[in-house]
């Protein structure tokens, strides 16, 4: 029975563990087959856009008719003239007879002409460096067979319009073979060693162990190695592409009787029109981190499975089976919509994903423990000057400190103020109740976002009804969102107004399920209002209140649409949480890994708080 569950075992590990690093090297080479088919497209298009360039407005029709002529990848060229409101060329079956370039452009083309602007603004931003980069070259699938490529058109260092072509899909490369030989002889290997070794189950198991991690170190080997050769074919076939397409372009414009000074070495770069890079990262670098991952996962099963772990969690199962059949929609949803998510941000805060390498495989973007070095490394939130003392606001220290300002102050005033309402509408006899019931709760009923930004217009310096009631009052209207004690008092003020309903519905429903005998008995014995409230309601609220106030402490301190919406971080982010912070970094600054990071630190923190608070106060032990 030992040496079939250990064999077992070997098998699912070379199958979880081969599968694995499979899956690795062939999304690392659909990744390179993906990129060495963007960048021939590039290369055609650049050297289209060149040519076009060179060739000049009357003699541009004449060149890019020879330069498509005898090339049925090349389906489309068009080229569109911004100056002009004209579409210059145009190779298009359907673009001839009244059709035919050049003409104007008509009503149904202004997507052409709307695509020009868009690269001709995108130029432009890159050139002023006024913003984040944007991407000088549109490229998008038309459909699975031809890509569909757009460039600016440049002519006297000023854009003046748009290349765009339609280009047959290159199918290059494939998918790697699975890693059969490694595999097999480590199944071997285990096999003839179990057999041999009948008597001795420890020796069973560590040869087992040997062979799993030889044969997943082969493999990783093999696929590093593929890559690398698929990386190489991959530069030598663009080079080859581009010495193809100047010669296209030259005797293209020969053809149309321009002159001739094309520079193919420059048409290889990426979507910003910038060079592809010289020195970058060897092809499968990362892949040895992601195989030590992948080993350790299988040598993990092997040991699950050889030491009866799965034939208990079999057992389990099958005797469990009805249970398990009701779960399992929910266990599938929870896989899908929180666990997948939650994993896949966790990996991603290992690497330096950002908008520039958003389409390589992870293994080449991983960088470890950088992030959460850079992160909680830096110390410099405080800073000594000659005037003075200055924060450093964008230090994660200091947006972790306000974070914990503000969440004790809001929670602490959510809950005082909730407790004291909730013993008010807990007396008896007290008129019109259920009339303060309803208004207390309409806060918390309506969506905190239109209370966000109903706020955020009360505090608005010159319409806002806050500075008129202070004008009013012969004060000076205040600018509250200068200062950060002044812009955090308008978002505790949002927030406070939306927070305590939720602890008063909890409060009120822990007092009214607290049986009176107890009060009527402590009165009886001479206990006061404060010792009734002391011994009975406090004790007796406990339960209820201290997961609501664990829920409220992770709301509060993830509370993302109040600052958003109402300081949005002002004055130079001193308002801001770290949520906010993450987010600006993920779709502003577009560092996606670190923002991965920031958002893992975030969840660290508090599902730290919320294990030490279940654990000292006990409060969910019945439950």
């Amino acid at each position: 029975m030992t040496f079939r569950r250990i064999a077992t075992g070997l098998i699912a590990a070379l199958l979880v563990g081969g599968g694995l690093l499979w899956l690795l090297v062939g999304l690392g080479a659909a990744a390179e087959n993906q990129s060495r088919e963007q960048r021939e497209a590039v290369v055609t298009l650049r050297a289209a856009t060149e040519m076009v360039g060179q060739a000049g407005a009357s003699r541009s029709q004449a060149a890019a008719i020879a330069f498509a002529a005898g090339r049925p990848e090349l389906r489309v060229l068009r080229v569109v003239n911004l100056e002009e409101r004209s579409l210059e060329v145009s190779t298009a079956p359907e673009d001839t007879g009244e059709r035919a370039a050049p003409r104007k452009l008509q009503r149904d083309e202004k997507a052409l002409f709307d695509e020009a602007q868009r690269l001709r603004t995108a130029v432009a931003t890159n050139r002023e460096g006024s913003g984040p980069p944007s991407q000088e070259i549109a490229i998008e699938e038309a459909n699975h067979e031809t890509l569909a490529l757009a460039g600016p058109l440049e002519r006297d260092g000023k854009v003046v319009g748009m290349v765009r072509l339609d280009l047959a899909r290159s199918r290059s490369g494939g998918v790697p073979w699975p890693p059969l030989l490694p595999l097999g002889l480590a199944l071997g290997l285990g096999i003839g060693a179990g057999l041999a070794l009948r008597r001795w189950p420890a020796a069973q198991l560590v040869v087992a162990g040997v062979a799993l991690v030889g044969a997943l170190a082969w493999a990783s080997w093999e696929g590093q190695r593929d890559l690398a050769l698929r990386a190489q074919q991959s530069g030598a076939a663009v080079a080859a592409r581009a010495t193809v397409e100047a010669g296209r372009a030259t005797a293209a414009l020969g053809t149309a009787g321009a002159p001739a000074t094309v520079t193919p070495a420059a048409w290889d770069t990426d979507l910003f029109r910038r060079p592809w890079p010289s020195v970058a990262a060897p092809a499968g670098a990362g892949l040895d981190r992601l195989a030590l991952g992948a080993g350790v996962l299988a040598l993990a099963l092997l040991l699950w499975w050889g030491l009866g772990g799965a034939a208990r969690f079999w057992q389990t199962l099958r005797r469990h089976r009805v249970a398990y059949a009701y779960t399992l929609p929910a266990m599938l949803g929870m896989l899908l919509l929180v666990f997948f998510p939650f994993f896949y941000g966790l990996a991603l805060s290992f690497t330096n994903a950002n908008i520039y390498n958003s389409n390589k495989p992870i293994s080449e973007i991983w960088i470890g423990l950088q992030n959460f070095k850079e992160i909680l490394g830096d110390f410099s939130f405080i800073q000594r000057t000659a005037g003075g003392v200055v924060f450093n606001y964008a230090s994660f220290y200091w947006t972790l400190l306000f974070n914990i300002v503000w969440t004790i102050s809001n929670v602490a005033y959510g809950v005082g103020l909730g407790l004291i309402l909730a013993l008010i509408l807990n007396t008896k006899g007290l008129a019109l109740r259920p009339v303060y019931r309803v208004l207390l709760i309409l806060p918390w009923a309506m969506p905190n976002y239109i209370t966000a930004l109903i706020w955020k217009g009360m505090f608005h310096r010159q319409f806002g009804v806050i500075n008129q009631i202070i004008q009013m009052a012969g004060g000076t209207p205040l600018s509250w969102f200068d200062k950060p004690f002044t812009s955090f008092l308008t978002v505790f003020a949002t927030n406070g107004w939306l927070s305590f309903p939720f602890m008063m519905v909890v409060s009120l429903g822990a007092l009214q399920s607290i049986p009176g005998d107890l009060y009527e008995a402590a009165r009886v014995d001479g206990a006061t209002r404060w010792q009734q409230f002391r011994s009975i309601t406090l004790p007796s609220l406990r339960p209820a209140l201290v997961p609501a106030i664990i829920l409220s402490v992770i709301w509060t301190f993830n509370q993302f649409n109040i600052i958003y919406l109402v300081s949005e971080g002002e004055p130079s982010g001193s308002t801001e949480i770290l949520i906010t912070g993450a987010y600006k970094l993920a779709f502003q600054q577009y560092r996606y890994g670190y923002a991965a990071a920031y958002s893992t630190v975030i969840f660290l923190i508090l599902f730290a708080y919320g294990t030490w608070q279940n654990h000292v106060t006990k409060a969910t032990e019945g439950l």
